[in-house]
């Protein structure tokens, strides 16, 4: 059960996280997407908040040292180096999605009309924590159906940034 409920979790907070994008950018352009968009991201971000509950409750036992070593072990065995940043990296990842979450429900206008390099960033760090999450560390079907995701969100970032139009 604890398997199961931290792994559909992230997996449909994943999901959650490229719909929510794609429908803000379409809700840019088409107000009628922009209700929606924020629905759709704020559900990705309460499942990926019960992803993080059910790994630290069934995997580290609320320990973040356990969580700190076992990243660190995690990351030694594919690069080599035992470094515990990934989990710190993990923290701010949280706090920026629920933070950009709690931002949109302010007004729709307000989020629609803040400055593209807020989302460039905050998109752009949330693309390189999904492809290590989903790419590097991952395997099979998970891998590659994350590849195809995250493809056409970058695809939709680099177009955004080189018209230089807002998302």
């Amino acid at each position: 059960m604890e398997t199961l409920l931290t792994n559909v979790s992230i997996h449909l907070a994943l999901l959650s996280y490229a719909c929510g994008f794609l429908a803000a950018c379409m809700g840019r352009h088409h107000r009628s997407w922009q209700g929606v968009a924020r629905w759709v991201w704020t559900g990705g971000c309460f499942l990926f908040l019960v992803h993080v509950a059910a790994a630290f409750h069934y995997h580290y036992g609320w320990s973040h040292a356990i969580a700190l070593r076992e990243t660190a072990r995690q990351t030694a065995e594919l690069t080599g180096t035992a470094s515990g940043a990934g989990l710190y990296l993990n923290y701010l990842y949280t706090v920026l999605w629920v933070a950009d979450a709690a931002y949109w429900w302010r007004g729709l206008e307000r989020y629609r009309s803040r400055p593209l390099w807020i989302d460039v960033a905050l998109h752009g760090f949330f693309l390189f924590m999904t492809i290590n999450a989903t790419i590097v560390f991952e395997d099979g079907w998970v891998r590659w159906s994350a590849v195809g995701v995250l493809a056409l969100v970058a695809a939709v970032l680099i177009g955004a940034w080189r018209s230089r139009k807002t998302l």
